[in-house]
């Protein structure tokens, strides 16, 4: 029996709402995962809850270690470019190209300037595409499939530019130590522009249908709430952090190939509630148009002629370096420790959703058992770079 339950329990915080809606009844764990549609992955959320209401709860990861850093030991630096890809599926070309990056940094070589280029519109593109693949799944998460199938189909296009360019479609394995693979391809220089213009359009069409659904916005406002301090100490990153009032963007705060000359926005809003993540991501797909056209341009401006690699050597100097950039989902980072031969005697990764998986408790705490699959997709999961 409900001992007191309020018309507005909804708008309390979840501390009120624990306390407000209390069931003469105790308290028990449950178990959600590791295989369970809202997990997006081998991962277990165990949730106690007094009735419906989620009064604590604790993430368990590591169900996929897979060993991929231990395997980074023993291969030449160029043949980990492939596993960087598979880190996560959905944003190889950021992992390959943070990869890339802290090796360059612990040769002391820099990229030519048309390969920088080159990797901030791939990075823009994968950008795109894994955050479509994220709103296909939070369609479905939250009971409409019709989402799913429009972000999917869009997702195509932006898939279909990875071929254009190298060749794949995900595991694309196309920066290199030094600069990218190839140049780009006239198909690619034609179409970039022809997907992003159709993009940008095609993009309000899913707004609409999701902002038109009251249900659906309904079960996103006010919930999964975080404060600016609580995203500080838990380390949060990326568009979770930003949808909770945080400013930073490493490409714009700490920019790396050439984001310093790309004229862009960086979304933050200040509700810290799960709809607010949802609109930071979508306006994340806009500004990574924008700075696609910018840098494509950029890139007509080099001329065909411009170099897109240089000759490395390939052995790395005995060292520490340590490199980071804004992936898909939050801060990526790589310590490499090089040993002074062709294979890294150390390589570790820090994946934002390590840490963004952290936030699970305070998120869920006080919201409804059917609440969670909606406070969790907002953090995006991909759990083959957190399980290394």
């Amino acid at each position: 029996m409900v001992v007191e339950n309020t018309i507005d329990t909804f708008d309390a915080p979840p501390e009120e709402r624990i306390s407000r809606e209390r069931f003469e009844t105790d308290q028990m764990w449950i178990y959600m995962g590791p295989q369970h549609p809202f997990s997006h992955g081998l991962w277990t959320l165990k949730i106690k809850v007094d009735g419906e209401i989620v009064t604590d709860a604790e993430p368990v990861i590591g169900y996929l270690h897979r060993g991929w850093e231990k395997e980074a030991e023993n291969r030449t630096y160029p043949k980990i470019i492939p596993m960087a890809d598979r880190l996560c599926y959905s944003a190889s070309m950021t992992y390959t190209h943070l990869y890339c990056m802290t090796v360059e940094k612990a040769l002391g070589i820099e990229a030519p300037d048309k390969a920088k280029y080159i990797r901030v519109v791939a990075d823009e593109i994968c950008r795109i595409q894994s955050h479509l693949m994220w709103l296909a799944a939070m369609g479905t998460d939250l009971g409409n499939l019709t989402i799913f199938l429009w972000a999917m189909r869009e997702r195509e296009y932006w898939l279909d530019l990875n071929v254009r360019l190298c060749g794949q479609r995900m595991t694309t394995n196309y920066p290199r130590i030094g600069g990218v693979r190839n140049d780009t391809t006239e198909l690619f220089d034609r179409d970039v522009l022809r997907v992003t213009e159709l993009f940008e359009k095609r993009l309000w069409d899913i707004i609409d249908m999701i902002d038109d659904s009251s249900i659906y916005v309904s079960r996103m406002k006010n919930i999964g709430c975080l404060t600016r301090e609580q995203c500080a100490n838990l380390g949060l990153t990326g568009p979770a952090m930003r949808g909770c009032g945080l400013d930073f963007d490493l490409r714009r705060d700490m920019p790396y190939s050439k984001y310093a000359e790309m004229d862009f926005e960086v979304p933050v809003l200040q509700d810290g509630d799960a709809y607010a993540r949802y609109r930071v991501r979508i306006e994340e797909m806009f500004q990574s148009c924008l700075i696609i056209k910018q840098a494509m341009r950029k890139i007509k401006a080099l001329g065909k002629n411009a170099p897109y690699r240089v000759k490395v050597p390939s052995k790395v100097p005995a060292g520490r370096t340590f490199c980071k950039l804004e992936d898909p989902r939050g801060e990526s980072m790589m310590y490499l420790v090089s040993d002074g031969t062709d294979k890294p005697y150390r390589l570790k990764v820090r994946a934002p959703l390590f840490t963004n998986l952290s936030a699970s408790k305070p998120m869920v705490k006080g919201c409804r058992v059917a609440d969670v699959p909606v406070v969790m997709a907002m953090i995006d999961v991909c759990m083959g770079e957190s399980d290394r």
